[in-house]
């Protein structure tokens, strides 16, 4: 390998459409869709609010990429969504959104790759005692894939998200098209018995569509290694969303077609259901390899957005130093190190899912923030050039102010301790933000 300080710490500029569309894609479609579909159903049993939530889903993505396209143009800079917040709010809302996303993307690798053994498991049931070291033999080559350039991953990227694509959309064709042994939850008469309708019922299945969407934005932490990212970046978040909004809508419309509601609130792997009527147990081996490709290219597409996260941090003074180093591949190799270090320290102690609980709210509650960055930029920085402007401010983007800020409030209620550990972590960051800006300040007057 070449020089491992090649690039003097800068990002290489060798990605361009495709794989920001890609990469969105591969963030967003992993296989939780697969347990997702049947847990919602069990929460709002009625097919039709079913799928209208998923399509609101989208429709609430797109107002967030609206206001993401005018913040990534405005300040492209590698990190993701923290890098607006520190230019609104300082060091403190930086650091505390910052370090949430890194740490919730850490976490979803460890999670993705157990994923892949579990569902390794299900093919072959003498693995099921030996989790952990099977999760890390799929993560170990794509770890060592990425530390090669970003090139490498990229292309990995490309193309799992393609296939994952192709094969779901071969699924959904034979869940709408086949004909179900019985009539599924769409074609049924209206059911008196179904229970009532619960507020919280519907707002839990919609937390759980939105946390389907997840990944939306990671087009945006490539922005300085996109060969024409002010307009790639913007069309790629919006083409990725809207292709993932259908293929969520149908993929829900053909489980509803061929399954009837208790046989989906009954199934953790409903699709499995489905896939089982046609073929047999050739369907469950099929739901299986499905599972492991989507997850594998969801791990790969984590794998590559943690450390320019940690890059970006870094780079503003929220870490060390030595993370802004790049190799002459163009990856962050200290911060990706450091990523793959604490990623199979999560795997093997299971801290992934108590990462999980401790930034569930946060995460809500930095969208919040970076939902107010546009505002308080365009308040406080007229001057800043603006590629792309945010449609219809600043109602469109106070409107998705509004759910947002509405969703964080119901994941408090429904989970207030939750909200506890959020109020914690931001009593931590104001005081350690503060520490950090006024010693950056001093090292600035002394210079």
């Amino acid at each position: 390998m070449a020089d491992a300080t090649a690039t003097n710490g800068k990002l290489l500029k060798q990605l361009g459409f495709a794989f920001a569309a890609a990469i969105g894609l591969g963030s967003m479609v992993g296989a939780g869709l697969m347990r997702t579909s049947g847990a919602v159903v069990d929460q709002v049993p009625h097919p039709w609010l079913v799928i209208a939530l998923w399509a609101l889903g989208g429709v609430h993505i797109l107002l967030a990429a609206n206001v993401a396209s005018e913040l990534v143009t405005t300040i492209p800079r590698a990190g993701g969504i923290f890098v607006p917040v520190r230019a609104a709010f300082g060091d403190s809302m930086g650091l505390l959104v910052g370090w949430a996303m890194y740490l919730s993307v850490v976490a979803a690798c460890a999670a993705l790759s157990i994923v892949c053994a579990n569902f390794l498991a299900i093919l072959q049931p003498s693995l099921a005692d030996h989790t952990a070291p099977v999760a890390c033999l799929f993560l170990i080559p794509l770890i060592i894939l990425n530390w090669l350039g970003v090139r490498e991953g990229s292309v990995a990227q490309t193309i799992g998200s393609a296939v994952k694509l192709i094969l779901l959309c071969v699924v959904i064709g034979i869940a709408l098209l086949a004909d179900p042994p019985d009539p599924g939850a769409l074609s049924a008469a209206a059911d008196a018995s179904a229970p009532a309708l619960g507020v919280f019922a519907v707002i839990t299945a919609y937390q759980m569509i939105y946390g389907a969407y997840a990944g939306w934005d990671s087009a945006m932490v490539f922005v300085e290694e996109d060969e024409n990212a002010l307009t790639n970046i913007p069309r790629a978040m919006a083409l990725s969303i809207c292709a993932v909004a259908l293929i969520y809508v149908l993929f829900n419309i053909g489980m509803l077609r061929s399954l009837d509601l208790e046989a989906i609130r009954a199934s953790d792997l409903p699709i499995a259901l489905v896939l089982g009527n046609i073929f047999g147990t050739v369907g469950a081996a099929a739901v299986a390899v499905l599972a492991i490709i989507l997850a594998s290219t969801s791990l790969n597409a984590n794998l590559m957005i943690a450390p320019r996260v940690l890059f970006g941090l870094a780079r503003a003074g929220l870490f060390l130093p030595s993370a802004t180093r790049v190799n002459a591949g163009g990856t962050p190799h200290v911060a990706f190190a450091f990523t793959a270090l604490l990623t199979v320290l999560l795997i093997f102690s299971g801290g992934f899912e108590f990462i999980f609980r401790l930034m569930a709210a946060l995460i809500i509650f930095s969208f919040v923030i970076y939902d107010v960055s546009l505002f308080q930029l365009r308040r406080t920085r007229p001057d800043l050039p603006r590629p792309v402007r945010a449609i219809g401010y600043p109602v469109l983007p106070g409107l998705l102010l509004l759910i947002d800020t509405a969703l964080l409030i119901a994941f408090i209620a429904a989970d207030p301790a939750s909200g506890l550990y959020m109020a914690a972590l931001i009593a931590i960051c104001i005081p350690v933000g503060f520490v950090l800006h006024r010693r950056r300040a001093a090292l600035v007057v002394a210079a």
